[in-house]
């Protein structure tokens, strides 16, 4: 098998933040339920999918979802929601609470770690709001960051794009080796919950969350400790194109999420895992943590199946989804803050990261942490 080059990138630090307002699983089970006028047969069957679905809490720069009716701030007063918030309301609230979120996960990141004059490469990735200017120039105000700073987005992505995002911050980093990238994921998914209780959008309204989580990526030569790239490796199953996909309307963005993702992942995510190991010379016993997206408990469920794990290999990933729900592109940064955390200063780990998105999309990293 083809070794590897050696690493030349690597991540420093990571940070995350989530909003103020953290609503229990089962409060926003109750909100779906009066909003959805289901009746007593379709109400026990979603309090069924709620308490399947190993999510506790979920939080959400919207207060209203464990509140009663007057004191909702985002939807109006009204038992049927109209009128229903707008494309723009709904663009407005994310422009005002997206950029603070990020300083929020940035602050974190950087500590003590790098001073922010020294970051040379911003990159934000977001799926749930767009403007312009945007993120990246409220991010840069906020944080004081050099005027002459690179910037890009990665938009529209999905939850993979935090993989995306890395690759592109190691592909500078291989070509500067000074350069010192900052990137930056939020999403703030429950903006954009629609109240028609279609299967895609009950199953929008049962994951998904508001989180960002920041990153900072150094070439090899900086500091002594981080987790190293090894390598990058993405494939598309076409198959499922129809099966996940996100899209504008004029009332938020529609997520279609097909319960037959799981059964895709399932049947290819071995065969894709073995494609992204062979780069590295790497076999599945070779891997240490994995850190997979918690796209939802069957999806977790199905990448179980798949590479017939059976020592709770996924835990950290179950322990997300369970504080913090699908938090889209942000939530991979999550896991793999939880695994840097947890390793301490062991011998050396090497990690195995996937998520998934439209398209159908997989894309996944190899990594180890060296201390």
């Amino acid at each position: 098998m083809k070794q590897n080059k050696t690493a030349l990138s690597k991540i420093i630090s990571i940070g995350t933040a989530v909003p103020a307002f953290r609503h229990k699983q089962d409060d926003i089970l109750h909100f779906m339920q009066h909003i959805y006028a289901m009746n007593e047969a379709d109400k026990r069957k979603l309090k069924f999918l709620y308490h399947q679905s190993s999510i506790e809490y979920r939080h959400s720069v919207i207060p209203d979802y464990s509140r009663n009716i007057p004191e909702w701030k985002f939807y109006p007063h009204s038992e049927n929601l109209e009128p229903f918030p707008s494309l723009e309301q709904r663009m407005t609230w994310y422009n005002k609470y997206a950029a603070p979120l990020s300083v929020d996960a940035i602050r974190e990141c950087l500590g003590n770690k790098i001073n922010h004059k020294e970051i040379t490469h911003l990159i934000t990735v977001s799926c749930t709001g767009m403007s312009a200017p945007g993120l990246d120039l409220q991010v840069m105000e906020l944080m004081d960051l050099p005027k002459h700073i690179f910037r890009t987005s990665v938009n529209f992505m999905g939850c993979y794009a935090a993989i995306h995002a890395m690759k592109l911050a190691d592909a500078i980093c291989n070509s500067e080796k000074n350069a010192k990238v900052l990137i930056v994921a939020t999403e703030l998914c429950t903006l954009h919950f629609q109240k028609e209780a279609t299967p895609d959008n009950i199953a929008s309204s049962l994951l998904f969350a508001d989180g960002a989580a920041a990153a900072v990526i150094t070439s090899n030569e900086y500091l002594a400790e981080g987790i190293n790239f090894k390598n990058f490796y993405s494939e598309v199953l076409p198959q499922g194109k129809k099966d996940m996909a996100w899209e504008l309307s004029s009332t938020g963005f529609l997520m279609t999420l097909s319960g037959y993702v799981p059964n895709l992942i399932e049947e290819d995510f071995e065969v894709l895992t073995q494609h992204a190991l062979q780069k590295n010379g790497l076999q599945k016993n070779n891997i240490t943590d994995w850190c997979i997206h918690p796209g939802g408990k069957k999806i977790l469920e199905a990448i179980h199946k798949s590479l017939r794990l059976t020592n709770g290999e996924l835990n950290e990933s179950y322990e997300i989804l369970r504080q913090y729900g699908n938090m889209s592109s942000a939530t991979i940064l999550f896991v793999l803050k939880k695994i840097f955390d947890k390793a301490g200063h062991q011998k050396k780990k090497t990690i195995f990261g996937a998520a998934f998105g439209p398209g159908l999309t997989m894309e996944t990293l190899v990594a180890t942490i060296r201390f």
